[in-house]
């Protein structure tokens, strides 16, 4: 009985076509991946520039996450050395001042014209009398390039940064030429770096211009110690 029923499903498979269709895996895919490609399938994809930002964020979480994981106290611990290096960066800001200066800039005098270095000192001491005490080290450090160039320490050259002159005048005065930089950096801190003098600085500098006003410059050829 077994043998007949048997033989009799197998006919009814056959007549109503239930045959197994085995399809290779390769043309399966290749004919999946082609119906999918079809634009029907891609109307509300994400256009190149969100799929770019998608993946941004994407990456910056994953180094958030990187970061966090490494980080003692994990997303808190992160935090704070966020808000350490943000903090530092201010200080450092604060210390040398917003970047401002150009070589067009630099010069050491103004454009309107040349003043002489008594012009300067009047100016400087007026403004130190005021208590402006920036504009007086700027006047002061006019003044002691000034006076060099009139004693022909210096030459006369438009467009001289005050680190230019304190160099050049270091030469010729080495006893001096470490104030003299430090003059030049005082001068440029509170005129291209937006920091605020004092009136040690300014009485500094005008010590330095008296001194240098009375000092013999090194004659070419002449060491220190023969000059000494």
């Amino acid at each position: 009985m077994s043998g007949a029923g048997g033989i009799t499903t197998a006919r009814r498979d056959t007549a109503a076509g239930d045959i197994p269709v085995d399809t290779p895996r390769l043309p399966a895919r290749e004919a999946a991946e082609s119906e999918l490609s079809k634009p029907m399938y891609h109307e509300n994809d994400p256009n190149f520039l969100q799929r770019a930002l998608n993946r941004f964020w994407d990456w910056v979480a994953g180094v958030f996450d990187a970061a966090a994981g490494a980080a003692p106290g994990g997303p808190a611990g992160l935090l704070v050395l966020v808000v350490l290096v943000i903090g530092l960066a201010a200080a450092l800001w604060w210390r040398l001042g917003t970047p401002q200066r150009s070589r067009s800039k630099e010069a050491l005098f103004d454009s309107d014209g040349p003043r002489s270095a008594a012009q300067h000192r009047a100016a400087a001491e007026a403004h130190a009398t005021a208590l402006r005490w920036s504009e007086a080290v700027q006047e002061r450090m006019r003044a002691v390039v000034r006076s060099l160039e009139e004693r022909a320490l210096l030459d006369p050259r438009p467009g001289r940064t005050a680190d230019e002159a304190a160099a050049e005048a270091g030469r010729a005065l080495p006893e001096h030429a470490v104030r003299l930089r430090a003059a030049a950096r005082s001068f440029d801190d509170v005129t291209y770096g937006g920091r605020t003098a004092d009136q040690p600085a300014y009485l500094s500098l005008r010590a330095l211009d008296l001194e240098l006003d009375e000092a013999k410059p090194l004659l070419p050829g002449t060491s220190r110690g023969a000059a000494g």
